[in-house]
């Protein structure tokens, strides 16, 4: 038997297709962003509502940043999260085709890491 390596389009061209791209890169890039806030926030033994004081906001406006569906949340808010958990947010332009690749790792991020700590 031969393996098939590629069978059908990749799923960047399936969304495209179907006008959804650019909605699940926002998606994935915000979960993505959540994960790595609450790891942080879970390494340093901080409280959503402790958390919410360090960065002078409400703890709806923590709750919405964390929420991986809600994609609305300003770039000073992720600014003030990273700072407050001794990090920086980077931003980078990248051309189309790589950072539809980068957005569908980030997007399994979160799960690889559920099955690495399963071992």
């Amino acid at each position: 038997m031969t393996a098939r390596h590629h069978v059908g389009s990749s799923l960047e061209s399936f969304l495209s297709e179907e006008g959804r791209l650019e909605e699940a890169t926002k998606v994935a890039v915000k979960r993505v962003l959540a994960w790595q806030i609450d790891r942080a926030m879970t390494a340093q033994h901080l409280s959503k509502a402790e958390m919410a004081r360090r960065m002078r906001t409400s703890r709806a406006q923590l709750e919405r940043l964390l929420d991986p569906e809600y994609t609305a949340v300003t770039l000073r808010t992720m600014q003030r999260a990273a700072a407050v958990l001794g990090k920086r947010l980077r931003l980078d332009l990248v051309d189309v085709a790589r950072s539809e690749a980068i957005a569908l790792e980030r997007l399994r991020a979160p799960e690889i890491a559920r099955r690495r700590r399963r071992r």
